[in-house]
């Protein structure tokens, strides 16, 4: 599930990479073993890779770190968490498709 384009972050640094960041930040909450997280990747890649310094997409494995999900109530993956000004802004449970995640890219970036 490793990707070119979307970094692992953990607990020690997600306040660092997504409260403090000066653009918007998607956080994907997943974990190896989830298939529907393995589904969204390349669409995070592809979102990743267009949006450049517009807006970050981090990664979050919910078994190697488990206080930020709790802290966020993450109880399915995958969990998109939109932040933005350090605070959440928007959040998708489940997978979507292309077209709905550029919709909710477009609201946050607006």
């Amino acid at each position: 599930m490793a990707s070119a384009k979307v970094e692992y972050i953990s607990d020690a640094d997600f306040k660092k990479k997504v409260l403090e960041s000066e653009v918007p930040v998607l956080l994907d909450f997943t974990a190896v073993w989830c298939g529907p997280c393995k589904a969204i990747a390349p669409l995070l890649d592809q979102l990743s890779g267009e949006q450049g310094e517009a807006m970050k997409v981090y990664k979050i494995d919910i078994d190697q770190n488990t206080e930020t999900p709790n802290q966020f109530g993450v109880q399915s993956i995958p969990t998109l968490i939109f932040f933005k000004g350090g605070k959440v802004f928007e959040r998708k449970v489940g997978s979507m498709t292309k077209g709905a995640l550029d919709s909710l890219v477009a609201k946050v970036l607006a």
